[in-house]
């Protein structure tokens, strides 16, 4: 590798850190005020005050859940926690070995690394990070032809994280290789209260106790969402109100926004009519689906069908999507509603 090759990486590495800086201000920098996931946050207080204790690198790990509950917010945790450096990417960014050896080799003892969408990985870069989380070291070809040469390279011990929200796209080699594994769930209404009311005084914004409560409900169980949401709402209340987040702004802003009180948006309502209008109720395939309500498969898989699933509108099936009983109350289409359509309004999720 020469010099252009591990310059070309870090600044990838570098820019990713940057995307997102209005988040950066409300993400926790500790584990104490990381809010939620009480499992995930006292099993991996043990592991790294283990970790610490010995001097040695914090063990691989993988996480796994749906966008926006705090999977990247945790790793630079980690990385704070045992007080080393991260260096952060997504999977697409790594597009030859070089890239992902230029990371690896410029990393220090210890330190953290890691890869949003690590289900996107080519399998070339898998069967580097093979090698590399277990030996510490990588495999590089030196020369071409005839004379080529396999020379192996030690590099630091790190930890790897690795997230995802799909891990069965995930290849068995390389989960088995994670050491510690966690599934984030969602938030419930009063761990998202607390997370709105702490961002609600870093970014200096006046809230009542009902209006956090009213949020909460209407943030689809993510933080991502609800911070979003308080943000917007600041706006609503500075123009159209005194500048306090009430039940009537949070009301009056839903409304202008197309959300509902569930945290149910348009698309989430366009998605359950199309499958009632064009499909009978289903089942249909999510790649007609995808094409129907005008949205990539990857983001009706991702973003939308987990909560509609969780709140009991929808289920995969092995035929395809169906709606449920409460999908058709929801839009008012009880006079549509089939009369053997199965009850069981929660279904099963197939992936």
């Amino acid at each position: 590798m020469d010099e252009e090759d591990l310059e070309s990486t870090s600044i990838t590495s570098a820019m990713f850190q940057e995307g997102d800086v209005q988040e950066n201000i409300l993400r926790p920098k500790m584990l104490r005020d990381f809010q939620g996931q009480e499992r995930v946050k006292t099993n991996l207080d043990v592991f790294i005050k283990a970790a610490v204790e010995r001097g040695e690198a914090l063990d691989h790990v993988f996480l796994i859940g749906p966008p926006g509950l705090g999977k990247t917010t945790l790793a630079s945790i980690v990385a704070n926690e045992m007080g080393s450096e991260i260096k952060m990417t997504s999977a697409p960014a790594l597009d030859k070995p070089k890239d992902l050896a230029g990371v690896l080799t410029n990393i220090s003892e210890n330190s953290v690394f890691f890869i949003d969408e690590i289900h996107r990985l080519k399998p070339a870069l898998e069967e580097m990070l093979y090698i590399a989380m277990e030996d510490f070291e990588i495999d590089w070809v030196i020369g071409q032809g005839p004379s080529a040469r396999t020379m192996r390279i030690p590099i630091p011990h790190f930890t790897l994280i690795g997230a995802t929200t799909k891990a069965g796209m995930v290849s068995s080699p390389l989960q088995t290789r994670f050491g510690i594994t966690f599934r984030f769930e969602y938030y419930t209404e009063k761990e998202l209260s607390d997370i709105i009311s702490r961002s609600a005084k870093i970014i200096n914004v006046k809230i009542e106790k009902d209006a956090v409560s009213m949020l909460a409900k209407c943030s689809r169980g993510t933080p991502r969402i609800a911070n979003r949401l308080l943000r917007r709402f600041r706006d609503f209340a500075v123009v159209k109100g005194s500048g306090v987040i009430n039940t009537e702004i949070v009301k009056n802003s839903i409304d202008s926004l197309g959300i509902d009180l569930n945290g149910l948006e348009d698309q989430d309502r366009n998605i359950l009519r199309t499958i009632i209008d064009y499909y009978d109720g289903g089942p249909v395939g999510a790649e007609t689906l995808s094409i129907s309500v005008g949205e990539s498969i990857e983001t009706l898989e991702d973003f939308y069908e987990p909560y509609l699933i969780q709140k009991g509108y929808l289920k995969r099936t092995p035929r395809g999507r169906m709606v449920t009983k409460r999908a058709y109350t929801l839009l008012g289409l009880e006079s549509r509603m089939p009369k053997n359509i199965d009850t069981d309004a929660q279904g099963l999720l197939f992936e």
